[in-house]
């Protein structure tokens, strides 16, 4: 007598073992899985099965891959309201996430057309570059590059150097308070120097925003653009 139970295709069991290892706390947000040679050993299948349960966690946003690195737990995203005030420890803090920012270059040199229109200044007119790596819970969330005008706050450079907290270096040179301008956000793809540092595929959607911070005396003290990983930023716009 033929036995007529349907059976669990053996991908299928495999995204629930996985499903199942992420509901238990084995891996959490950011997460490398194990490899696909690894996970075809641990259920004695090939790769390719393996590859189809795994891209059943990736179409319901469990998981995220990364040409040439592998299968990660995908993180969930973190509420990060945009408004006058913007202060990315406070924001990551009030989430209950952990915040932290690594300086990639800090540089002087000429403004470009558009960092003298921003910030009301002479194209060609020095500045301090200011390029960093935010991360929440020690996994990149955004890329950031920061422009200063040094006609209004010589020493910028040397005072990020101490600090990479824009407040604190700013404080330093007498901004005692700074409020958001403007912003404009953007959809964008991932460049190679993005997809990098954010351990994302070339290519994959980010969220850039631009905006101009004020002093209290009203004039421009920065410039920023930021683009954030798209799948563990939430923005949300404060009134």
């Amino acid at each position: 007598m033929c036995d007529t139970t349907p059976k669990t295709p053996i991908w299928k069991a495999i995204a629930d073992a996985l499903r199942s290892d992420l509901a238990e706390g084995r891996y959490t947000p950011g997460d490398k899985l194990p490899t696909e040679a690894a996970l075809a050993e641990r259920f004695g299948v090939n790769r390719h099965t393996v590859r189809h349960g795994i891209s059943a966690l990736v179409e319901e946003g469990l998981v995220r891959t990364r040409r040439g690195a592998g299968a990660f737990v995908a993180a969930i995203p973190t509420d990060y309201p945009i408004g006058q005030r913007v202060r990315f420890h406070e924001n990551l803090i009030a989430a209950g996430r952990r915040p932290e920012k690594q300086i990639l270059d800090v540089e002087e040199r000429a403004a470009t057309d558009g960092e003298a229109k921003a910030l009301v200044i002479n194209t060609g007119d020095p500045v301090c570059a200011y390029h960093g790596l935010s991360l929440a819970d020690g996994q990149p969330i955004a890329v950031f590059e920061s422009v200063f005008p040094l006609s209004r706050l010589a020493g910028m450079a040397s005072a990020l150097q101490d600090t990479s907290s824009v407040t604190e270096a700013l404080r330093a040179l007498g901004v005692n308070d700074y409020t958001r301008a403007t912003t404009r956000l953007t959809a964008v793809r991932a460049r190679a120097t993005h997809a990098l540092h954010l351990q994302v595929s070339e290519g994959d959607p980010l969220l850039r925003t631009s905006s101009v911070n004020i002093g209290e005396d009203g004039q421009a003290v920065e410039y920023g653009r930021t683009w954030f990983a798209g799948d563990r930023i939430t923005l949300t716009l404060e009134s």
